[in-house]
C-alpha cells in the first residue's frame, strides 16, 4: 500500500502545482500520468488526498461551480497546494536517488520533468539507463543459458522482453544526449534552454559572405 502512495503522492502534488482540481478531474489526469495499465480508483485516490490534507500539503475548498462553469447545488471539493506542499514538492523533484529510477516511480518523475531542474533530470536519466543496462545484461545471459530448453512461445516472450529494454535504452540515450546539449547551450541567468545544434539559415549568413567578398 505504501508503494502505491509513493507513486500517487508526487503525482497528485505535481498536478495540483499546475492548477487546482476537484477529485474527478484529478483522477482523469492521474490516469494519464500513471498510464492506462494502472487505472486509478476513487478508493485509492481519496485516502491519499486525505493523507495529504492531514499533513498540510494540500487543502480542499468547497466550490458550487462544475468544471464547465454550470451552477450546481452540490458542492465540489477543489484541491490546491499549500505553501508547505509546494516546498515538499520541490524537495521531491530535486531528489534523484535510486528510487527515482525504478519502474514504478520513473514514469511519474518523467511526467514532471518540466518542473524539474536540468541537473536532476540528467541524473535520473543516467541512473535509469544504468539500471536498464544491468537488467539487459542479466536477461541476455539468462536467455543464452536457457534458450535451448524453451518452447517457441516462451522464446518469443523472452525476445520481446529483450527488445523492449533495448528500445528504452536507445530512447534514454537520445534523451541524455539532448539534456547534455541543453545544458551546454543554456544562456547564463535564463531559465529557458536554447535548442542545440540548430542549423543556421542561409539568409542569416549571406550578408557576412557578401561583406567578405567586397573586402577582398
Amino acid at each position: 500500500m505504501r508503494g502505491r502512495s509513493d507513486v500517487l503522492e508526487p503525482a497528485i502534488l505535481g498536478l495540483l502545482h499546475e492548477s487546482p482540481m476537484h477529485g474527478y478531474e484529478l483522477r482523469k489526469r492521474l490516469n494519464l500520468v500513471l498510464g492506462s495499465f494502472r487505472a486509478l480508483s476513487y478508493g485509492s485516490l481519496y485516502p491519499c488526498l486525505k493523507s495529504l490534507v492531514d499533513r498540510g500539503w494540500i487543502q480542499g475548498i468547497e466550490s458550487l461551480a462544475t468544471p464547465h462553469g454550470v451552477a450546481s447545488k452540490r458542492a465540489r471539493i477543489v484541491y490546491q497546494l499549500t505553501a508547505d506542499g509546494k516546498e515538499h514538492l520541490q524537495q521531491v523533484l530535486a531528489s534523484s536517488g535510486p528510487a527515482a529510477w525504478e519502474d514504478e516511480n520513473f514514469d511519474v518523475r518523467f511526467a514532471f520533468f518540466g518542473q524539474t531542474d536540468a541537473e536532476t533530470r540528467l541524473r535520473i536519466l543516467e541512473g535509469r539507463r544504468s539500471r536498464l543496462t544491468e537488467r539487459l545484461e542479466t536477461v541476455r545471459q539468462s536467455f543464452a543459458r536457457t534458450r535451448e530448453r524453451m518452447d517457441e512461445y516462451t522464446l518469443e516472450l523472452q525476445r520481446h522482453g529483450l527488445e523492449q529494454v533495448e528500445r528504452e535504452v536507445r530512447w534514454l540515450d537520445g534523451l541524455i544526449d539532448n539534456e547534455r546539449g541543453v545544458r551546454r547551450t543554456r544562456p547564463a541567468g535564463t531559465g529557458r534552454p536554447v535548442v542545440a545544434d540548430t542549423p543556421v539559415e542561409d539568409d542569416d549568413v549571406a550578408p557576412a559572405r557578401t561583406t567578405e567578398k567586397e573586402r577582398g
